[in-house]
């Protein structure tokens, strides 16, 4: 789309769809796992106002932005304790790298998505590894 600016015209990027911001926001928030991004910030890099991201986030995935940037961040924490089998790994050192820095909260919120405390997906993990055969 052109916009007529006095003599020139400039090009001016068309508003994305709701379902594209998403998307972006998506790819946005994958590409930065483990940095706190805030709505206003992703409302920038999408292109959108609040309310019009928020509106898109509802339709696509139910719920509001925020929490679903919440329960992304948790789906990587919980990928990344059931992964390891790794004993040195902490539930700290994998919450904090997610961005988790109230590990009270984070092991409540946790506990309430995943039905579990997240030191026994760990467990879990570590179990599971070393149960697996060895090929030597």
């Amino acid at each position: 789309m052109y916009v007529i600016n006095g003599d020139c015209a400039e090009r001016v990027a068309a508003k994305p769809s709701g379902e594209e911001a998403v998307e972006r926001a998506l790819v946005y928030s994958r590409a930065h796992a483990g940095e706190p991004i805030a709505i206003r910030q992703l409302c920038r890099i999408v292109g959108l106002s609040e309310r019009s991201l928020r509106n898109a986030f509802y339709r696509v995935h139910g719920m509001s932005p925020k929490q679903w940037l919440l329960a992304e961040r948790l789906g990587e924490v919980r990928r990344a304790l059931s992964g390891t089998g790794d004993e040195l790994t902490t539930v700290t050192d994998v919450a904090t790298r997610f961005g988790f820095y109230e590990l009270g909260r984070f092991a409540a919120t946790y506990r309430k998505a995943f039905g579990e405390r997240p030191s026994a997906t760990l467990r879990g993990a570590a179990r599971k590894s070393a149960a697996a055969p060895t090929h030597n």
